[in-house]
């Protein structure tokens, strides 16, 4: 029998929790000048109850959440998005990935299947440098990965109020609706977060100004008394304590700041105090293995102590393959990002984007990409020369010298079932891992990319869409023109121009929605507890076995709330659930 004193106890902690999980604390508007600071200013040591890794998409809702319950540390290894143009602006958006400087908030990165992918160096990861689109995961996503469903739309809801919006459809995105619907991508479902076969309109993190609202404005959810945001602060590794025959317990952290000097974080006293990693795909599976939890060949290789022999950590490393067509347009087109998606039955998402594109910048572009390629990869797998169109028929030649109006169909394989995996290069956490996705490695995706193209094809050469198509330009010649960009580091073969599977082998490009790493069920539990120790978790999209919906990142600002909340709640109940 319940004694009347615990019943009390347990009302009182019920409504604590409802309150502190339902009731807005004081907020501080972006950008967060009260606790967000420039790591050179922390001491030398703090503590906190909870310490986490990584200010990305998942990372600020999470510690925004974390906040309102308890005192919390947001270690991001870049710096605010605010003020800098080419990320705030929606005409900053080529620019920004095109940054190769050591500081840029996009970190170039090239896989070893010789493919361009970038990384989000600064506070809203990925959402501060990607393309903006915003759509939910499907119902069949959610109960797959066994989240409540009420909490999980909740979590979207609380998300969208801060950072989603309805996109204007101008003339290029509603020509590339109308088409996906004439050529059979049915039905039109209007405007909709949600994940619908069919073709439908998508949010977007883009106002109707063009400005960007990314992961980072979600910090002015926080209850700016009990959160510390240091930036570009480099965690170099977590640290672990084992007692008797336990498991290793994380207790704390070191990180370096932009001068160089170490400092410590430790968690405070309390057995529900935990270390989080949301360093990402990249980040997360690579700062396991400096901290000696990975495969132990590997770590042995690079002189890291093994605390946990964990094989899986970088397994499971997938990169939705993308590929596109590049179409000039006759008439102007407005500059618009993703906003339009046709969902297929044959699962291939198709999108688009459009505005002023110049060759010649492309050409430069491609020639700084490929000089950090050979100072990182084997030359050897290198192409020596890439080659842009002398001429596209029924397109005037100097065109292609000059800024012009043009537009970029692609599609995304969803998924995907190929999968790579991860290597530490060295014990530098500045330095990318080596990555390895193996795209098309399994036949099916190569199905679902011909088969996207095909849709392309049939958009591109639609009535709908006949306004921003040159007369005497048909969809192959277009194709085979892609076949003389610089799209990535993949040789050619002439075969590409008559064979759609060799075109999309020879041109894939990343969308940018990589994933896998620390995946649940291999290197953390459902809860997402890394196996083997204590004290630690990992929430983002590391943790994921295929992507979610048509673009990961407002499923990944969802899971960081979603597990922020769960983590109060478990630590208001007392109880491990």
């Amino acid at each position: 029998m319940v004694s009347s004193s615990n019943w009390s106890l347990s009302i009182f902690s019920s409504l604590l929790a409802i309150l502190i999980l339902t009731v807005p604390c004081f907020s501080e508007k972006a950008p967060y000048s009260t606790f967000a600071k420039d790591a050179t200013s922390a001491p030398e040591v703090v503590f906190f109850d909870y310490i986490v890794i990584g200010g990305g998409t998942s990372g600020c809702a999470l510690a925004a959440t974390l906040s309102q319950g308890s005192n919390v540390l947001l270690l991001e290894r870049g710096g605010l998005p605010y003020g800098n143009p080419n990320i705030t602006n929606i005409t900053g958006f080529a620019n920004n990935l095109a940054d190769t400087s050591p500081s840029s908030p996009a970190q170039l990165f090239i896989s070893t299947d010789g493919v361009f992918n970038h990384r989000g160096r600064v506070l809203g990861g990925g959402s501060a440098v990607n393309a903006g689109f915003f759509s939910r995961a499907s119902k069949g996503y959610v109960k797959k990965m066994g989240w409540d469903e009420k909490v999980v739309n909740e979590a979207y809801e609380w998300v969208e109020k801060k950072v989603a919006f309805q996109p204007q459809i101008k003339q290029w995105q509603s020509a590339v609706r109308n088409g996906l619907v004439e050529v059979g991508v049915k039905p039109y479902n209007g405007f909709t977060y949600e994940h619908l076969f069919g073709t439908k309109v998508g949010g977007t993190i883009f106002d109707p100004q063009g400005h960007r609202h990314t992961a980072a404005d979600l910090l002015e959810y926080a209850d700016p008394t009990k959160i510390t945001v240091y930036l570009y602060a480099t965690v170099q590794q977590i640290l672990f304590k084992k007692e008797g025959g336990s498991k290793p317990r994380a207790y704390g952290v070191r990180f370096q700041d932009s001068k160089g000097n170490s400092h410590m974080s430790y968690l405070s006293e309390g057995s529900k105090n935990e270390v989080v990693l949301s360093a990402g795909a990249l980040g997360s599976p690579q700062m396991l293995m400096l901290s000696g939890i990975g495969p132990a060949k590997q770590l042995k290789a690079h002189g890291i102590y093994i605390l946990v022999d964990q094989p899986m950590v970088g397994m499971g490393m997938s990169d939705n393959p993308m590929n596109a067509v590049f179409v000039p347009s006759p008439h102007p087109v407005e500059v618009s990002l993703i906003q339009v998606v046709g969902i297929t039955g044959f699962k291939s998402y198709i999108e688009a984007a459009s505005g002023p594109l110049e060759l010649d910048w492309m050409r430069r572009i491609a020639h700084d990409f490929k000089n950090i390629a050979n100072q990182t990869m084997d030359p050897l797998k290198i192409p020596s020369e890439v080659h842009f169109p002398k001429g596209i028929p029924g397109i005037n030649p100097h065109l292609l010298h000059t800024p012009m109006q043009a537009g970029l169909i692609l599609e995304k394989v969803a998924g995907p079932y190929s999968t790579g995996f991860l290597e530490l290069k060295s014990k530098d956490p500045n330095e990318n891992p080596k990555v390895t996705f193996n795209y098309f490695k399994d036949p099916r995706d190569l199905q679902r990319c011909v088969q996207g193209m095909k849709t392309i094809a049939e958009v591109i050469e639609s009535t709908s869409f006949s306004k921003f198509r040159y007369p005497f330009t048909s969809a192959q010649s277009l194709m085979d023109t892609m076949l003389t960009f610089p799209l990535n580091l993949r040789p050619r073969h002439l075969s590409a121009s008559v064979s759609l599977e060799q075109f999309c082998i020879d041109t894939v490009m990343t969308i940018w929605h990589y994933h896998g790493g620390c995946q649940v069920g291999k290197v953390v539990d459902r809860n997402y507890r890394v196996f083997g120790v204590d004290g630690l978790r990992v929430i983002d999209g590391s943790t994921f076995i295929y992507s979610p919906g048509t673009n990961p990142q407002a499923t990944v600002m969802m899971l960081g709330r979603y597990m922020g909340q769960k983590i109060l709640k478990e630590r208001l109940a007392g109880g491990r659930k």
